[in-house]
């Protein structure tokens, strides 16, 4: 019985709302330029905040036409391994745990592979 109430109804591929009475939002067409020769053109709302830079379809940053590439934000570099030691450790400090270490390996008190 609901085979034949749904038949012909065409569930999922069309809407029963309408666009009337609906007020579009402003929009402006913003101009991107890539490095690569590509241009982007993106339109968006009058009131929205507008991004200097865009990502282009080739990967590559895209810089929005009349304005100039803003200075990129200052980040920390990442800090190593090495790094992370240093702050607990001093260079005196590691080479008395290495020389301590090759002592045990070379005396045969350490074999060199961890036991399980």
């Amino acid at each position: 019985m609901s085979e034949r109430s749904m038949r012909g109804t065409r569930l999922g591929s069309s809407s029963l709302e309408s666009e009337t009475g609906i007020q579009m939002a402003e929009r402006q067409d913003i101009t991107y330029h890539c490095p690569n020769g590509h241009v982007i053109v993106v339109p968006m709302s009058i009131e929205a905040d507008v991004p200097a830079l865009w990502e282009c379809r080739c990967g590559e940053t895209a810089l929005r036409e009349d304005t100039d590439r803003p200075e990129p934000k200052a980040t920390k570099p990442a800090r190593t391994h090495w790094d992370m030691l240093m702050e607990r450790r001093t260079t005196a400090e590691l080479q008395l745990l290495l020389d301590e270490r090759l002592e045990l390996l070379r005396s045969g008190r350490l074999n060199g592979r961890r036991s399980a």
